[in-house]
């Protein structure tokens, strides 16, 4: 693999989050780019809740080439932008931005990327039926519109049942699917007949990691569950899914097929996914 160079030349690619100093994007990222031998850096910023408006300035100011957008700004950066692709502009929601001549256009990966995971994990494409998903916010809504092109059925559960509710119906009446809203206290019920739960809320993530957003005995033998957390990359969830034989999908498994898709749209080249997924894990201690 050739070794990554600076110069006065090097674009400039990067994640504006917060917190962020946990980020595998740059390690990911950072690999695919001396995979191709490519004079580019990614590199991770903390970006501040009310500080967002002023980091895009100086994004679009210093000439950054593109970056993603993770927790608390994938749709409150949707104002500051001059473009959506159509995808990101139905969601309300950007996870990656891409600088053509000085305009900020937006995009949102997590949807097709968590289908992609998916896909691959059952070995290839087929009809799903019905899907769960935990959660409402920017990563929620890519997954819930994703999905609801796709899956039979679409359930989106919040602990703020108004949330769900809202978002479920904004997606219906984005994608005419089959998408409701219900609280995150009837997951088990919810579960009994899904076929893929997807969780999309921090629960089970650092520190806090023997928490779990549903009961394991609402998990069983052959449904998909896929875990948006990557730290730890085997949560409480995905552990007891393995142990009712469930398919797990791991947190960066999820991000690695997200980020391939921001990789083709800044460079347009076919994303190096393994490499990634790899480089990612390493970054933190895993194998």
């Amino acid at each position: 693999m050739k070794a990554l160079w600076i110069s006065s030349n090097t674009k400039v690619f990067g994640v504006i989050g917060d917190p962020i100093e946990h980020s595998l994007s740059p390690a990911m990222h950072n690999a695919a780019f001396r995979s191709f031998g490519m004079n580019c850096v990614y590199l991770a910023f903390r970006v501040k809740r009310g500080e967002l408006e002023e980091a895009v300035k100086g994004m679009r100011c210093l000439g950054i080439a593109g970056f993603n957008v993770t927790m608390p700004h994938k749709v409150d950066i949707v104002k500051y932008l001059e473009g959506l692709d159509p995808i990101a502009e139905e969601i309300g929601s950007v996870n990656t931005v891409m600088n053509v001549g000085g305009r900020l256009i937006g995009f949102n990966t997590d949807g097709e990327g968590a289908l992609n995971a998916i896909t691959r994990a059952i070995g290839g494409p087929r009809g799903l039926g019905k899907a769960v998903i935990l959660g409402a916010g920017g990563a929620a809504r890519a997954v819930a519109y994703s999905l609801s092109k796709s899956a039979r059925e679409v359930v989106v559960l919040n602990r703020t049942h108004r949330k769900a509710l809202e978002l479920a119906r904004e997606m219906r009446g984005k994608t005419g699917g089959n998408i409701r809203g219900g609280p995150l206290s009837s997951a088990a019920e919810e579960l009994l007949d899904a076929e893929v739960l997807i969780n999309a809320t921090p629960i089970g993530s650092w520190p806090r990691v023997e928490e779990a957003p549903v009961d394991g005995r609402a998990l069983r033998d052959g449904m998909v569950v896929m875990d948006m957390v990557y730290n730890p990359l085997e949560t409480r969830l995905l552990r007891e899914a393995k142990e009712a034989g469930a398919i797990p999908i791991d947190g960066v498994t999820m991000l690695a097929h997200q980020g391939a898709l921001s990789f083709k749209i800044w460079t347009g080249r076919e994303p190096p996914i393994e490499l990634m997924r790899e480089a990612a894990l390493g970054s933190m201690g895993g194998t």
